[in-house]
């Protein structure tokens, strides 16, 4: 399920989009030598299984009751968190694990805990799904360390496993201990920063000792096996060990932020422009070429030049008329231009570096508060465009604007909410977070859609060049290939073919909880999405008005939006190639979280062909002599 002064520097990340830049999104914490650190755990994520594929896409609390994990004394402390972070699933709790900066500990007791079989049960299934425990020490994530298969060059992934499926073992083994590796850099003899954390797990059947807070022996052999038909006993464990590390506190994330290969990325870049320069070369042939002698020859007195009209010409007097539902139309432009500008803004502070990945949920949270700031340009351009189209009722379209998207973005988060809460699935947003999203919406999205549709109703209309017919033109029989289905369907697989390739990064990352941060190509890979949407909308909205075919208003919104129908064929190959999800939960959460996704991209990229064609008709029908 991730949004001036400094031009240099986005240049900079534009040129080299692959590197680790960012600005800290916290402060460095400076400790001493003995000095409490503390270790806070998060909600246990699945990860891909022995068979490189996602069994599970929810996640679960740490101390969820069935994983029995040991609690620290007075409960567990919730850590403050962004909105962002908890409606993508973050629960971040303080934790039983005591760690002082420099002191090795070895083979320490957490507690003792009695596990029945009926929560066995559960904590093995969630070991053969590959589930993974989430720590963070001084705000870093816990990792394993892992090589890379083409470089040979190691690099931390996030997380680390809740157990291990043996291959030939009925029962699976779970990890009970945990040697922990904080690697530190130290700034003078008296202060230290935490720059790497490496947690090996392990699992081991620990003789439970009589004393609860005696001394245990870390050194069994026999792993901890959870049966289903009995009461288990386990004593969880950990050691610590600090190592001294010249990695400096600004660059910790580098092992992190690892890109499995980056001339991924690079050929994805060059794919999208060799279609960018095809359909660039086509719109200016028939620009420079075909429409050129076009509107010379309509303009022309000569005698030799009087001919028949014919082609895009003979459409003058139909080519304005109002569409059919121009309410709705006017609605989904509206919010068109709201996603386009939260898009391109969160874009433009993230190349800036200040979506740090120790802000965690700091991209879900700038393009929530973006989508709802931008909500006078929904109703700004909402109510322009239905006063242009000739409505009256300014109260109508506000209630449309307000209504449309937002809800059904809304019952689409519920539904899947729903479904995540029927299966205690931390991931399900809580009551109180699910109050503040409404209370965002009421409180100033509806105000500021409210006040642009009042703007946006007294702007001056948008007159059209030519005089609109009273009696509609009938249209030919067109080409099959013209016809509303073939031709949405040639446009969309033009745009998605710009884009597919990054799609894979960004699926990857929401899916498998990776870190996302290249930003610069994301940013290049958007340019290029709104070039090639607006020339693949503009040459089939000229092929449709040379064919005498004037509906061009809602022909070129779903033209240019059909290439989410193409993302969401995509997210059902990403789901057979890379997800086994076995539950009905997981089903309807993917596949709820991709309908809305795909349902925003259609907003998004119908706008910008609309907008373009909107653009074209006018100068071409603006350039010619009507009689």
């Amino acid at each position: 399920m991730r949004l001036a002064g400094a031009a240099a520097l986005a240049c900079g990340l534009l040129a080299s989009p692959g590197g680790a830049f960012y600005l800290p999104g916290i402060a460095p914490h400076d400790y001493r030598s003995g000095e409490a650190v503390e270790v806070q755990v998060n909600s246990l994520t699945p990860t891909l299984n022995a068979e490189n594929r996602l069994e599970s896409v929810l996640s679960f609390g740490f101390y969820d009751e069935r994983f029995h994990f040991c609690r620290p004394e007075g409960g567990p402390k919730a850590v403050h968190e962004s909105l962002g972070s908890i409606l993508f699933g973050d629960r971040i709790y303080s934790s039983a694990l005591s760690v002082r900066m420099l002191q090795d500990s070895s083979c320490q007791v957490l507690c003792k805990q009695t596990i029945p079989g009926r929560d066995a049960a559960f904590i093995n299934d969630k070991i053969m799904k590959g589930y993974n425990y989430n720590w963070l020490i001084d705000g870093l994530p816990a990792a394993t360390v892992k090589v890379d298969d083409r470089t040979q060059q190691q690099f931390y992934s996030v997380g680390f496993e809740l157990g291990s499926d043996v291959a030939g073992q009925l029962v699976p083994h779970f990890n009970n201990h945990y040697d922990i590796t904080i690697q530190y850099h130290t700034l003078d003899s008296v202060h230290h920063r935490v720059v790497g954390v490496v947690v090996t797990p392990a699992s081991k059947n620990t003789a439970a000792p009589s004393d609860p807070l005696g001394a245990v022996a870390c050194d069994a052999t026999e792993p901890m096996n959870l049966h289903v038909d009995r009461n288990n006993t386990v004593v969880f464990t950990y050691s610590v060990k600090w190592q001294k590390s010249d990695k400096s506190w600004a660059t910790r994330w580098d092992n992190y932020l690892h890109a499995m290969d980056p001339r991924i990325h690079w050929f994805s870049l060059i794919n999208s422009m060799v279609i960018v320069v095809f359909l660039s070369a086509m719109l200016g042939l028939i620009l420079m070429r075909t429409l050129r002698k076009d509107i010379a020859r309509y303009n022309s007195d000569d005698a030799e030049d009087l001919q028949e009209d014919f082609g895009w010409k003979l459409v003058h007097g139909d080519v304005f008329r109002t569409p059919q539902h121009y309410e709705l139309l006017a609605v989904i432009l509206g919010s068109g231009y709201q996603l386009f500008w939260m898009v391109f803004t969160t874009l433009g502070i993230a190349l800036l570096g200040f979506l740090s990945p120790s802000s965690r949920g700091s991209l879900a949270t700038v393009m929530l508060l973006l989508f709802v700031a931008y909500g006078f340009s929904a109703g700004f351009n909402s109510a322009h465009l239905y006063h242009s189209f000739g409505g009256l009722s300014l109260k109508r379209i506000i209630v449309m604007t307000v209504l449309f998207v937002p809800g059904i973005c809304w019952v689409l988060l519920m539904a899947v909410n729903l479904c995540l809460a029927a299966v205690h699935s931390s991931a399900a947003a809580p009551v109180g977070t699910l109050l503040g999203v409404m209370a965002l919406w009421f409180l100033v999205s509806i105000p500021l859609t409210i006040c642009g549709a009042y703007f946006g109703f007294r702007r001056k209309t948008i007159d059209a060049p030519v005089r609109v017919n009273q009696i509609p033109r009938q249209i030919p029989e067109q080409p099959w290939y013209l016809r509303p289905l073939p031709s949405a369907l040639m446009g969309g697989v033009l745009t998605f073919g710009a884009i597919f390739i990054e799609l894979y990064f960004i699926m990857n990352s929401i899916w498998f909880h990776k870190v996302y941060y290249v930003f610069g190509f994301l940013f290049m890979v958007f340019a290029i999405l709104v070039v090639t949407t607006a020339e693949v909308t503009v040459l089939l909205t000229y092929f449709h008005l040379c064919a005498e075919d004037y509906n061009w208003h809602w022909r070129s919104v779903y033209t240019a939006g059909a290439s989410a129908f193409y993302v969401f064929l995509y997210g059902i190959l990403f789901y057979f190639t890379r997800l086994r999800l076995a539950s009905y939960a997981s089903l309807i959460t993917y596949f709820g979280w991709m309908g809305l996704a795909c349902f925003l991209f259609f907003i998004l990229t119908g706008t910008i062909g609309f907008v373009a064609s909107h653009v074209f008709v006018r100068k071409i029908y603006s350039a010619i002599k009507i009689d």
